[in-house]
């Protein structure tokens, strides 16, 4: 073997191990969070590009984890969003499925694909910024470590895989070393920086290290949303009938 061949094997060879590294850290910090159900109030602040502030709140239940699990997620304040409700359906090799409950027009409608980018009633989450973040739905790259808020991270890339689509061409993942729990996520659509979230106060929760306060910057609005988990339990006997589009119309 000459002197180039060998040099591109090892290249090959380190860059196959790093990826390897990179999904065994993703897939601990995904394991370290399994649970069979999850629920928690959601107080979230709302502040635009000319600083105006408005406060939101929601109920959020999930029965099962990381890519086969339902979510509801249904707004108890303002009064005109109140009983605005969101089912989710995550697949392991697919996209979720979802559909939006408003009580104000008394009906339901999946939310399409195409759709999925937009802001999810006046919030800098997008739609599919819900979805769960499966482990073998991406591709990942470690691209190194680095310091969040103080805290010593991995930094790792990742891409969708064909089966999983999505507005972003790729995220950036910091991953806490401490404890395996999420720092911050970049997500980019090419080389643009589209939406930031910030995980920050992260306690130990019934032994799960879990982050209280997401951060979310949408930078084409330059808005942020600010969301606290209140209430936060895991592993309570939620039932499957209240995951079903029947129970979403029900406030």
């Amino acid at each position: 073997m000459n002197r180039t061949i060998a040099i591109a094997v090892l290249c090959a060879t380190t860059l196959a191990a790093h990826a390897d590294d990179a999904r065994q850290i993703v897939s601990e910090a995904q394991h370290r969070t399994q649970v069979s159900s999850q629920h928690y109030q959601g107080l979230l602040e709302v502040i635009d590009a000319k600083g105006k502030t408005t406060e939101k709140k929601w109920i959020y239940d999930r029965l099962g984890s990381h890519g086969n699990s339902k979510v509801v997620l249904r707004f108890t304040t303002p009064a005109e969003v109140k009983g605005v409700a969101l089912l989710i359906q995550n697949h392991p090799d697919r996209s979720s499925d979802q559909w939006m409950w408003t009580p104000a027009i008394n009906r339901d409608r999946r939310i399409a694909m195409q759709d999925r980018r937009t802001r999810f009633f006046g919030t800098d989450f997008s739609f599919e910024d819900l979805e769960e973040r499966d482990v073998e739905q991406y591709d990942y790259a470690s691209k190194g470590e680095e310091t969040v808020d103080g805290e010593a991270c991995w930094k790792i890339e990742s891409k969708p895989r064909a089966t999983k689509t999505s507005q972003y061409t790729s995220s950036m993942l910091w991953i806490r070393k401490s404890n395996y729990a999420y720092a911050k996520i970049e997500n980019y659509t090419d080389t643009k920086l589209i939406r930031s979230i910030l995980y920050s106060d992260v306690q130990q929760v019934q032994g799960i290290w879990t982050p209280r306060l997401l951060e979310v910057h949408d930078l084409e609005r330059n808005s942020h949303t600010h969301l606290k988990l209140e209430s936060l339990e895991y592993d309570l006997p939620l039932k499957e009938a209240d995951f079903t589009l029947q129970a979403l119309r029900v406030e």
